[in-house]
């Protein structure tokens, strides 16, 4: 493990000179409601961390909605007349897509004073969303079953057949396998092979006899390699695994030599969204110190605010890979296709 020096996991577009600006006092002075769009493997500590910071220091009754990103965007794609979510934590690809869509509003300087704390490269297309945590991805794995996962090429290997689960492409963590694969097959640098989609493909036919299911639900997954059903899990992330280590299961999380991934993990406002005021409250909070630590803690993620030492979170040793989230994007609908017909042949 290594120092914060090592937390620069994504390169986002230019950052945002923020001037602080006090926020409204009636915005605290009122209890109102917001519902917010989250990840579903969010919900622990979105219910035990942020529900009760906002309450008290916005004095907002939060509402969670945790799904897959890709859910969230159809549900501000199809509320755009009539929104009633306010803001949406989800990853950078479908960032890129809701801002296409104009389901978004850029955060206002002045409503969002703690825009100015963040790393560099966390601010992304003028404002439009920014990444208030980043968990690091590898290879999750049952300890019971192996001492640790030293390649991504062990999940192609013999002693893994029928014991491997992998995310389905719907999921932005299964980005990781498919990129892995390209590595594996082509041996090309990471900055390369995340270009050779054919190539990636074809490999991960070759990885079928290993795979159990693919998942769309990562906690049904994860319960399967708790119990010992099968002994590794592609592209699961810190936020997720080593919480669960630290509460006694046996599992932990592997950084591959090969190199490991940042997740993307971003917040924005939801245009015409209901409360905006207290909308950007919520924002401003997410972004804060105070939280940022609390949540860097219990979700073993690397904050956004450089006001927060995150101590050792990242491994060290191995490369921190981040794709083109643009080229994803793009290809995403068309690999989501690719990917069920393969598993389902």
């Amino acid at each position: 493990m290594t120092h914060i020096s090592r937390r620069r996991l994504l390169q986002g577009a230019g950052a945002l000179a923020v001037g602080s600006v006090a926020l409204p006092g009636l915005v605290r002075a009122q209890s109102k409601e917001l519902v917010i769009g989250c990840a579903g493997s969010h919900t622990a500590w979105m219910e035990q961390i942020v529900a009760p910071h906002m309450r008290e220091t916005i004095g907002a009754e939060i509402l969670f909605e945790g799904t897959k990103s890709s859910v969230n965007l159809e549900k501000m794609a199809s509320n755009r007349s009539n929104p009633y979510l306010s803001v949406v934590q989800m990853d950078d690809p479908v960032m890129i897509q809701a801002v296409e869509e104009e389901l978004l509003r850029p955060m206002n300087r002045s409503a969002v004073p703690n825009l100015a704390d963040l790393r560099e490269g966390t601010i992304h297309m003028d404002g439009m969303w920014a990444n208030y945590v980043q968990p690091w991805a590898g290879v999750a794995y049952n300890t019971n079953a192996r001492d640790g996962v030293a390649s991504w090429s062990a999940l192609w290997s013999d002693e893994a057949k029928g014991k491997v689960i992998i995310p389905s492409l719907q999921n932005t963590e299964g980005m990781w396998t498919l990129f892995a694969a390209a590595m594996l097959a082509t041996g090309k640098p990471f900055s390369e092979a995340q270009y050779e989609t054919d190539a990636a493909f074809a490999k991960l036919e070759e990885l079928k006899p290993n795979i159990l299911t693919t998942y769309s639900i990562m906690s049904q997954a994860f319960n399967l390699l708790e119990q010992g059903e099968i002994t590794m899990l592609s592209g699961n992330f810190s936020s997720y695994t080593l919480p669960r280590k630290a509460e006694g299961v046996p599992v932990d999380l592997a950084a591959p030599k090969e190199g490991i991934f940042a997740m993307p993990s971003g917040i924005c406002l939801v245009k015409d969204g209901p409360n905006p005021e207290l909308a950007d409250a919520y924002v401003n909070e997410m972004l804060g110190a105070d939280l940022q630590a609390k949540i860097a803690e219990f979700a073993t993620s690397v904050p956004a605010n450089t006001k927060v030492d995150a101590g050792s979170i990242v491994p060290s040793g191995v490369p921190i890979h981040s794709p083109d989230w643009a080229f994803v994007s793009s290809n995403r609908r068309e690999w989501i296709e690719r990917f069920d017909k393969l598993m389902a042949g």
